[in-house]
């Protein structure tokens, strides 16, 4: 059986989707966060550069962005993310790439995910924090983004589960990932199937937990409008 065969690389090879997903779901998250109160901010120069920011990486293509990390990155200016001098440095200077071209790429769609979360605080609510004389930051941070992140759970698990399978595009700069190793065993077996459905099913139980997850908490933590 294909699966008994090959099933410790298997296992490995999700193992680094796994943790693709986590580190660049985590950056996303934390630089998202940030265009997001760019976007929102009283300074037109903020707003202007985290749109642009936002338009760019939008509509570049993942593929592309993932290129330009590795070969712009790491070959032309010598950017590596890693100690040159361990034995293993180019496979992990091109996990570390690959973490951070889906990262600045996801995190686009999470800024845009939590600025129309913040759009459904009531306006009177931000009114009567400047009122009290809470700063941008202060009335950010205390009163529109918590309740952005509540409007917006279901929205960001989906960009979540879009980033776990945007993780199969780490093969083009030669993360050994899934689709690597799927790529591998179907060059080298004739039950293309069978492979094709061992990895359908591999991607399956890593994002149809986290739909139900994610909904769960969007009903759990809803916010009262």
């Amino acid at each position: 059986m294909i699966f008994a065969e090959y099933r410790g690389q298997i296992v490995e090879a999700f193992t680094v989707t796994v943790e693709l997903a986590l580190l660049s779901g985590g950056l996303a998250l934390l630089l998202g966060t940030g265009l997001a109160a760019m976007r929102l901010a009283p300074v037109p120069a903020l707003r202007w550069l985290g749109a642009a920011y936002v338009h760019l990486l939008r509509n570049t293509p993942l593929t592309l962005l993932l290129l330009l990390c590795s070969f712009g990155l790491a070959q032309t200016l010598g950017v590596t993310l890693t100690d040159p001098h361990s034995p293993t440095s180019v496979d992990d200077s091109n996990f570390r790439l690959a973490v951070l071209g889906l990262g600045v790429y996801t995190a686009s769609f999470v800024c845009e995910a939590l600025r129309s979360g913040v759009n459904t605080v009531g306006i009177g609510q931000a009114e009567a924090a400047r009122s009290l004389g809470l700063s941008f930051s202060q009335n950010l941070r205390i009163i529109l983004l918590p309740q952005a992140f509540r409007a917006v759970i279901i929205p960001l698990g989906s960009v979540l589960i879009a980033l776990t399978k945007n993780t199969t595009l780490a093969s083009a700069i030669g993360v050994a990932e899934a689709a690597l190793l799927m790529k591998s065993m179907t060059e080298n077996t004739a039950a293309l199937m069978a492979v094709g459905g061992i990895f359908a099913a591999g991607f399956v139980v890593l994002t149809l937990p986290l739909g139900l997850l994610f909904g769960y908490l969007g009903r759990r933590w809803a916010v009262s409008q």
